[in-house]
């Protein structure tokens, strides 16, 4: 008869904890860094001129039809080569980047072609330069049509990070790895992983659908002003 133990992976909840941060802080210096990535990509795509857009095109080519794994191993295992010597954790970090980086491009891409014309026309209208128009008119609109898509991409990319313990990076399926070796408890290590990634990839979401409409395309809706009490010049209506 089969036996659960998961008490022997919770005693080595430190080691949970510390994978936890570990992808939750790659993550939350990757989305910032990837999100410019994909506006810049975004900009040069559409605005830019013919070479930066065959340029940043080949980019997003190569990187949206290349797994994930492969572009890290390249990172980690074949700059070496080339003279350049990077750690796990920031090899991982320029994998995560570079990736929602090339996806972000093309999904704000989308949302900036979807903006009508006249918007543009009206914006330019109004003598702001093409960096003004681009920044303060089309993108912010251009934000809200995608996010959701951008929040999907960017659970993808945290989840993703769960294979960048294959070059030692001690992220969470790092640790689970690690404990299941130590007490050959597999199942319960990686149950246990799985719930935490569920609860993570739940609660990230959450937070960006929160922080979109702050951060990105507008703030807090204003409250509306009380309604002042309408007056006569005769002062008729008034109290004594």
């Amino acid at each position: 008869m089969i036996e659960f133990d998961f008490g022997a992976v919770l005693a080595e909840w430190p080691l949970l904890l510390r994978g936890l941060a570990w992808t939750v802080g790659l993550t939350a210096v990757a989305v910032p860094l990837g999100l410019l990535i994909a506006t810049a990509g975004a900009w040069s795509r559409v605005c830019g001129p013919v070479w930066l857009r065959r340029a940043v095109g080949a980019y997003v080519e190569a990187l949206r039809n290349t797994p994930f794994i492969v572009q890290l191993f390249f990172i980690f295992f074949g700059l070496p080569s080339l003279g350049v010597k990077l750690s796990p954790e920031t090899a991982s970090l320029i994998a995560m980047t570079l990736n929602l980086g090339a996806y972000g491009t093309e999904i704000l891409r989308s949302g900036i072609q979807a903006a009508p014309r006249g918007q543009w026309e009206a914006a330019q209208s109004l003598a702001l330069g093409p960096m003004q128009v681009f920044t303060r008119v089309i993108l912010p609109p251009a934000f809200k049509r995608v996010w959701p898509a951008l929040t999907s991409q960017i659970v993808i990319v945290m989840l993703g990070s769960a294979v960048c313990g294959q070059i030692s990076t001690e992220e969470l399926s790092y640790a689970a790895n690690l404990i299941q070796s130590r007490n050959f408890r597999a199942f319960e290590a990686f149950i246990i992983a799985t719930l935490i990634y569920l609860a993570l990839s739940m609660a990230v979401r959450r937070l960006l659908l929160w922080a979109g409409p702050r951060w990105f395309f507008g703030g807090r809706p204003a409250r509306p002003a009380a309604p002042m009490a309408s007056t006569s010049p005769s002062g008729a209506g008034a109290r004594p």
